[in-house]
């Protein structure tokens, strides 16, 4: 198997189709087709059903790029080899995480991991929990920072830290006038408040959108975004509600004394802040020394208490 065929092939798979493709790859749409062509034709059978939208793998297809991505890994695990014998300093690590997680981690792991390798450089691709996991395990990036429970077995889960979500509110708004701080409620207590919601493809809208179903729960919604940041300062200055990390209230001291939170019953507690890489990637001492930064060096943002 061509590697670079490998590479276009997912490429054209990732992006949905032919014409995406080609743009991310800067060649032509053309050229790209005629390379697909080869490829079938030399296995005697179509890779792609091109009628779908987005375009979608035929059963061969399906063989074709799981070996793909094998052979793209060894071959990415032989480079990466090769480099740390010839520069165990230079490299590039991609990394997967939610923009609200590289607030917290980056300023200070960066510091000191440039410190220690100015060469080496962090390519920062920032989408929800899911999103960021499919990444890796697809292998598009080395690790992933995410909120999640370990449940892929080609994935190693480390554990930086532990979380845990509660109902965030203001002082003013009518849960909080009708229960004390910090008291465990059932999200049925919440029912008819207005809701700030994370949008999809983050783990916390995940956890959430799975209580509503089991509670029968069609909220009221103010606003939905991207942003955790956005989420809990608009849940607190309009009297809503959001489920959120109680670790990122706590990154905020200046809204402590403006808003009241609740441990809320039912919340799986395995879902715990992890840093998360293929089983089969090869890591080089600079991917280690992150990893070993984030997990085990006193850093501000981390509690490793159950």
């Amino acid at each position: 198997m061509n590697i670079k065929h490998a590479q276009y092939m997912l490429t054209v798979l990732q992006e949905g189709s032919i014409t995406a493709a080609a743009k991310k790859l800067y060649i032509s749409q053309p050229s790209l087709s005629q390379m697909i062509k080869l490829v079938e034709n030399n296995l005697g059978t179509p890779l792609f059903n091109r009628s779908a939208d987005p375009i979608a793998l035929t059963y061969a297809g399906e063989k074709y790029i799981e070996a793909a991505r094998q052979i793209l890994t060894i071959n990415n695990n032989l480079q990466k080899e090769i480099d740390e014998i010839n520069h165990e300093d230079h490299g590039t690590i991609k990394l997967g995480i939610p923009v609200q997680r590289a607030m917290q981690v980056l300023p200070y792991i960066l510091p000191k991991f440039k410190k220690r390798y100015p060469h080496v450089e962090i390519d920062v691709q920032e989408h929800g929990s899911a999103t960021t996991e499919a990444l890796v395990l697809e292998g598009n990036v080395d690790f992933a920072c995410l909120t999640t429970y370990p449940k892929y077995d080609e994935l190693e889960y480390i554990l930086v830290e532990n979380e845990e979500l509660v109902l965030l509110t203001s002082r003013n708004s009518d849960i909080a006038k009708r229960i004390p701080s910090g008291t465990m409620i059932d999200i049925e207590e919440a029912r008819d408040e207005i809701f700030v919601n994370i949008k999809t493809g983050h783990s916390v809208r995940t956890l959430q959108d799975r209580l509503f179903v089991q509670k029968d729960i069609q909220p009221k919604v103010l606003l939905e975004t991207m942003s955790i940041e956005v989420a809990k300062r608009t849940a607190i200055a309009c009297d809503a509600v959001m489920i959120c990390p109680l670790n990122y209230i706590e990154m905020s001291p200046e809204l402590l004394p403006k808003c009241t939170t609740y441990p809320i019953r039912g919340i799986e507690q395995n879902r715990n802040f992890y840093i998360c890489h293929r089983k089969d990637r090869y890591l080089t001492k600079y991917m280690r020394d992150f990893i070993t930064m984030l997990t085990t060096e006193d850093q501000p943002f981390i509690s490793h208490e159950a």
